[in-house]
């Protein structure tokens, strides 16, 4: 592809994303919307039969007396029960321990320095995938440590720095382990399954078979466009960097990974004592594992685990003193999230409103019915939703505030042709990882390009697209046949997380 045109091209979606507000004043745009929209459809003779009961579903008007008390009294209650929140804030106290006590760091360091030269791009694409599970510690530690060590064996630092990204923001959606991501995700995609069926449960694992099978293969990818595509294009790196020594993990360190590591099978012991008998303590009732405290309860084994090898690793490196350093990371990883829960307040008034008008479900409903006149197959409908999902990730970078505003609508829609919430978030999950590379609206982007440039002053937006755009092309490319196969084969793509839904 001409540098010219993609620059060109990306100068537009630059323009078009900055000229959006933020995710946060979107949302309260969207729930003011909501509510005039409430208004309006109320006064024409709109209705449609619900799906499951046969009853007639009318729009329910909130420019109304009726309307404003129910906006005015539970407005804390929409927020404080929004079903991401929580599990959000939980996960990502465990996650601030381990980060700040520097056992994620570490790991990360030993696992890409360990590995031999010639498996040397396979592990950087690998632990940039698996570095998701700990938020944004793999774009400032992952992406720049890729260029040093591809510079310290004589190869193209930008060559490293685009591996690293790639499996740190392309696969952001693949992963070994449950990340942050996943139960945020599925709290959002049960709100708007519960618009179709009151009582419908996400877990917070629902995509981890897909996903965790999505790895190995999104790494291979991304070492195949590495060294075929990129690293051939960059040729030989004639810049003034000169290579830093990779330093090697410090006795201190050592210590701590070996406490971390005891620590953490200590407590996939117990896990495995809790659930391998068939009356374990962490089973469910009659010996049932999908429906037991220990799925139900995986965020709260993702703050125990990260939190208890976090302080475990601080202990034996001694980066931890005392209890006071492990507050501090806890508070840490909350001062992140501050923007999060002001964007959480605006997307759970939207959420509610567009569920109390009933607009969500009317929506649905006549959408379902017209794809279905369509008569496409499982296959084209699914592509086509990864693709939208992509273009939109475009515009707008986070994934978690595009899928607040997707899943209301295509959710229920999907649910009402017959597929899961669970497939529609999996395949929402590829479109919008494929496309994070090339996207000048991911939250990263600036500092990419900043890291690109101490390796090529001249390095711009363009610079990145072109270097990136054989990821995005290969990632789709194997997430598209491994989602082809896995619907082929009729495969559950997480626990208790089939492909389709029974409209009753």
């Amino acid at each position: 592809m001409n540098n010219k045109l993609v620059s060109k091209f990306l100068n537009i979606v630059e323009k078009g994303g900055n000229a959006l507000p933020h995710p946060a004043t979107l949302f309260a745009i969207f729930a003011g919307l909501v509510i005039l929209l409430s208004g309006l459809f109320s006064m024409f003779d709109l209705q449609v039969a619900h799906p499951r009961t046969g009853e007639l579903v009318t729009p329910v008007n909130l420019m109304s007396v009726e309307g404003l008390d129910r906006i005015l009294t539970q407005m804390v209650t929409n927020f404080t029960s929004f079903a991401p929140l929580g599990t959000v804030l939980v996960a990502m106290l465990g996650i601030g321990i381990a980060e700040s006590s520097g056992l994620i760091g570490t790991a990360l360091r030993l696992l890409v320095i360990s590995a031999p030269k010639n498996l040397l791009t396979f592990v950087i694409v690998f632990s940039g995938i698996l570095s998701n599970t700990a938020s944004e510690v793999g774009y400032v530690l992952l992406v720049p440590l890729g260029a040093i060590i591809f510079l310290a064996i004589g190869r193209h630092p930008i060559g490293g720095m685009a591996a690293a990204f790639a499996g740190v923001s392309g696969g952001y959606s693949a992963n070994l382990l449950l990340g942050t991501i996943d139960p945020l995700l599925a709290g959002l995609s049960q709100e708007a399954a519960r618009i179709i069926d009151p009582e419908y449960f996400v877990n917070p694992a629902a995509n981890f078979y897909f996903m965790f099978a999505s790895t190995f293969f999104i790494a291979a990818a991304g070492t195949w466009a590495t060294e075929k595509i990129v690293m051939p294009r960059l040729g030989k790196y004639e810049g003034d960097e000169k290579p830093e020594e990779l330093r090697k993990l410090t006795q201190e360190e050592k210590r701590g990974l070996r406490f971390a590591v005891v620590s953490g099978l200590v407590l996939t012991a117990v896990v495995l004592w809790g659930i391998i008998p068939f009356d374990g303590f962490l089973r469910g009732e009659n010996g049932d594992i999908l429906h037991s405290p220990f799925l139900e309860g995986i965020v709260a084994f993702i703050f125990i685990f990260a939190a208890i090898m976090g302080i475990a690793y601080g202990i034996g490196a001694r980066t931890y003193k005392n209890d006071t350093d492990v507050m501090k990371g806890m508070g840490k990883a909350m001062e992140t999230l501050g923007i999060y829960i002001v964007l959480t307040f605006f997307a759970a008034q939207f959420v509610s409103y567009f569920k109390w008008t009933n607009l969500g479900l009317i929506f649905a409903i006549e959408a379902a019915e017209f794809l279905k006149s369509l008569g496409l197959g499982d296959i084209p409908l699914m592509l086509a939703f990864i693709v939208l999902a992509g273009i939109i990730n475009l515009f707008m970078g986070s994934a978690s505030a595009k899928w607040a505003i997707m899943a209301p609508v295509f959710i229920p829609m999907f649910m009402l042709l017959g597929y899961s919430p669970e497939l529609i978030q999996n395949t929402y999950r590829i479109g919008d990882s494929v496309t994070n590379i090339i996207s000048p609206m991911m939250s990263y982007f600036a500092l990419i390009v900043a890291f690109f440039q101490r390796y090529d002053s001249k390095a711009g937006i363009g610079t990145i697209v072109a270097t990136m755009l054989p990821y995005t092309v290969m990632f789709f490319l194997v997430w598209a046949v491994i989602l082809i196969i896995w619907i082929l084969a009729g495969w559950n793509v997480g626990p208790d997380s089939g492909l389709y839904y029974l409209v009753q």
